[in-house]
């Protein structure tokens, strides 16, 4: 169905970012003369009248550009074969670009200042205050900061660093096309981004392999570009954190977000040491689909056969909004009104952008991308999304422009405590044995596909970057290798690796996002734990937790997690989850057999 053909309340609103394409431009003129007023400062912030003026001007600079960026990208989504809103997003990453250029010189300038005379200026200028965990950054990162010059130079190279995930976004999104899949009685399947997880769900064992097979047909016959794009990734990754004078990719990644390498390593570590869960779970979807060899294709389809729930949008929302309700009115209220304020773009269009995601910018409410196909899935992608989309609105509304964008490291947790809210309330209320087979079912999959495929994905990522650093070519054989052994250890020896599973790293967007993936599996812990918390506790986790969802990044991300009561620098929170996958694992075997 076309996007013209799509009645207005399934299409999000973005005309709180601007209510038309000439409300746009006109921004983006007024604009062009950031970059310029902002460099007029340099060299007159010792004074501490000129110092908040400028930390002002960059507040609303940010603030402007962010929601220029957030129009263009929204839109480009909405249809990513335009070259119109392709183009304005390239006015505004030029833009970008250009803003950050004209501030190259800043950090040099305030440590020319010192740590120690800025006591002067905070005492003079009270409206400095507001700025003192951000300039104490600055500070904290002085070993990274190069000369006047060098910053300069790495700013106006920044633009380029964008290029492999834009590159990837256009073969990916708008270019690749895939076969229908064929069923057993031979009636063709649409294969798409939306449809491939909902056909490997299918209990037709010859539709799951054809949509896998024209998958990946698909991507084999691009292995050698894409494998020159993840390279371009690898290349432009390494050349900014050798410039900073980072250790590695993976230390420049991370400093960025307040997160100790240790977090990363020991997230990889854990799981490894807990591999034998999910080989016990692979071993038992065996035994129970029957299959003399069990195939990545085979992994989706669900152990109950029959129990095929679906659902309307409109049955979505409520069924969120009840799963939600232990979060108390105040949450729900917000989630209310992104649902009936049109948050949310729920369906596939021609062109449309795959996946889901949540996006905002201050000043605006946030939206919601989806590619709504009525699956259980679906659901949790709504209340996932959704998460993400209170986590920035109650940031927004707390929190000063300058701290509102919280880190990468503690988004996943707001989206994936919604999950394991959702996940409690269906199993509570299954209306049968074979309802809550059924759900554990997904439930365990949750796990496999957050817990350990992102863990896997993480270590995937790593290792790359890891031979990037070696000088070894980054070839299309090289990857499919290492993804291959990867899902050997992973999934175990009751599962077949085959070539086409070799190339899955091929498709995966989140590679281009420089170490996200792990962020899902640490989160989904924390959600574990935190959504325990809430329904064991109440009231007063839910104050803590709406506190941390509050606090943008007002602090550190640990610290905004132990505000809400888990600590994210120990094992404990990563094992507590794999031991309840365990036990899940447990209960569903003995479900099934009985």
């Amino acid at each position: 169905m076309e996007r013209a053909e799509i009645a207005e309340q399934y299409t999000w609103d973005l005309s709180s970012i601007f209510p038309s394409d000439e409300a746009f431009l006109a921004e983006l003129e007024r604009a062009q003369a950031y970059p310029a007023q902002l460099a007029a400062y340099q060299g007159t912030l010792q004074q501490a009248a000129q110092l908040l003026s400028f930390l002002r001007l960059d507040d609303e600079c940010d603030v402007v550009i962010g929601k220029l960026y957030n129009y263009a990208a929204r839109k480009s989504d909405e249809d990513t074969r335009s070259s119109l809103y392709q183009d304005y997003q390239a006015q505004v990453e030029t833009l970008v670009v250009k803003a950050v250029s004209a501030c190259s010189w800043f950090s040099n300038e305030m440590l020319g200042i010192g740590a120690e005379a800025m006591e002067a200026l905070y005492a003079a200028e009270p409206g400095l205050e507001l700025y003192r965990r951000s300039l104490e950054q600055v500070f904290r990162r002085a070993p990274h900061v190069l000369s006047p010059a060098e910053e300069a130079l790495l700013a106006a190279a920044q633009e380029l660093s964008s290029q492999p995930e834009n590159t990837f976004s256009m073969f990916n999104d708008a270019d690749l096309r895939f076969d229908d899949a064929l069923d057993s009685q031979g009636a063709a399947h649409p294969v798409t981004h939306g449809s491939y997880v909902p056909l490997l769900m299918s209990q037709d064992r010859e539709l799951r392999k054809s949509a896998y097979s024209s998958l990946y047909a698909a991507y084999g016959q691009f292995r050698n570009t894409s494998a020159a794009i993840m390279a371009s990734q690898m290349k432009q990754l390494a050349f900014f954190a050798k410039a900073r004078k980072y250790g590695s990719t993976l230390e420049a990644a991370l400093d960025a977000n307040e997160v100790p390498c240790e977090v990363y390593t020991q997230l990889i570590a854990t799981v490894r040491e807990n591999l034998g869960a999910l080989h016990k779970y692979t071993g038992l979807r065996k035994r129970v689909l029957g299959l003399g060899e069990l195939r990545f294709y085979d992994l989706y389809v669900p152990m109950v056969a029959g129990m095929e729930m679906r659902f309307t949008y409109e049955e979505a929302c409520e069924l969120i909004l009840k799963a939600l309700e232990p979060m108390g009115p105040e949450y729900l209220a917000v989630v209310r009104e992104g649902l009936s304020q049109r948050w949310v773009d729920v369906y596939e269009t021609p062109g449309k952008r795959s996946g889901a995601y949540s996006a905002g910018s201050y000043g605006t409410h946030p939206v919601i991308l989806m590619n709504f196909q009525g699956e259980l899935d679906d659901v949790f992608t709504l209340i996932h999304e959704m998460g993400h989309s209170i986590h920035t609105y109650l940031s927004c509304q707390n929190q000063p422009s300058r701290y509102s964008d919280y880190v990468i490291f503690v988004a996943e947790v707001a989206s994936t405590c919604n999950e394991a809210l959702l996940m409690r309330y269906l199993l509570d209320h299954a209306a049968s044995t074979e309802e809550k087979a059924y759900l554990l079912n997904h439930f365990a999959e949750q796990f496999r596909s957050t817990l350990y495929r992102q863990t896997m994905f993480a270590e995937f990522e790593l290792k790359v970057n890891e031979l990037a650093a070696t000088g070894a070519g980054i070839t299309a054989d090289a990857l499919c290798e290492m993804y291959a052994q990867l899902n050997r250890d992973y999934f175990g020896e009751d599962v077949v690796v085959d070539e086409q599973i070799a190339l899955e790293w091929s498709r995966i967007p989140h590679f281009y996002y420089r170490y996200y993936v792990y962020q899902y599996a640490t989160g989904y812990a924390a959600a574990i734990a935190l959504s325990t918390r809430i329904l064991e506790e109440g009231a007063e986790a839910v104050a803590d937790y709406l506190r941390f969802l509050s606090g943008g990044c007002s602090k550190t991300p640990l610290d905004l997690l132990r505000t809400a009561g888990v600590d994210m620098a120990t094992p404990a929170p990563v094992q507590a989850a794999l031991t309840l996958f365990d036990a899940t694992v447990d209960e569903l075997a003995a479900l099934l057999s009985a």
